[in-house]
């Protein structure tokens, strides 16, 4: 099961989320998004322990009409898939050395 939060802080909001980053949960990322319409956005998914492409595809769409958001916790292979999806809104990798390049 997968927690969501969102914290408002100063600047930015930061959504957090754990656990298995699937479609469902990406959804639930989604909606925190459009609730959060015209300000700075941080996805924090460091604590997510298993990502399905699925889910980044979800969340690619989403992050491809904002311009506020930064994603941080991915790994490699997230970062290029979503590069590939068309979205630039992420820091490095946080896991070095798990890039699931097999």
């Amino acid at each position: 099961m997968m927690t969501i939060e969102t914290r408002a802080t100063r600047s930015p909001l930061v959504i957090e989320a754990d656990g298995t980053f699937d479609v469902p949960a990406a959804e639930r990322v989604v909606r925190a998004l459009q609730q959060a319409a015209g300000l700075a956005v941080r996805v924090d998914l460091t604590q997510v322990r298993d990502f399905h492409d699925f889910g980044l595809a979800v969340l690619a769409r989403a992050l491809a009409s904002r311009r506020q958001v930064e994603v941080r916790g991915l790994r490699t292979h997230q970062i290029r898939l979503l590069r590939y999806l068309g979205v630039d809104a992420v820091a490095e990798p946080s896991r070095a050395g798990d890039d699931h390049d097999a």
